[in-house]
């Protein structure tokens, strides 16, 4: 699934119905972050989950105290573009909500495609497929 580059947030939550409405309540956390501000308009997309049980009990847990979920997935493909070089000589990538995303072998001011290969809540790592691609 491609995700846009204008994402906002990404959040688990529930539908429910309140008088004649059915409404999706957004965390705090979002709004808190600066995401989003109360009061405006916005596009929302909903997403449907395979199953509950694709789930990890760190996804659930996160989910349940309405933290943000990372913005990507394993096995994703993206373009990103290196910003900054890492402490151990890793390119730096930043995507929504400043999420980062280690890129290894690339440089400042390099675009470049790649598979995410792993994602933590805070960081993903991501394996170069295809270097200084123009998208």
């Amino acid at each position: 699934m491609e995700i846009s580059e204008k994402l906002l947030c990404l959040f688990n939550g529930e539908v429910s119905v309140k008088d004649d409405e059915y409404v999706v309540t957004v965390p705090k956390s979002e709004v808190d972050a600066g995401s989003i501000d109360p009061g405006e308009v916005y596009r929302v997309a909903l997403i449907a989950r395979d199953g509950e049980e694709e789930r990890t009990d760190e996804e659930r847990e996160r989910s349940a105290a309405g933290e943000p979920q990372p913005p990507v997935e394993e096995g994703e493909i993206r373009y990103v573009e290196v910003e900054d070089i890492g402490k151990q000589g890793d390119g730096i990538a930043r995507v929504e909500r400043g999420y980062v995303i280690i890129v290894p072998g690339a440089d400042i001011g390099e675009r470049v495609k790649v598979e995410i290969t792993e994602v933590k809540s805070n960081f993903a790592v991501g394996e170069v497929l295809d270097e200084d691609v123009t998208e």
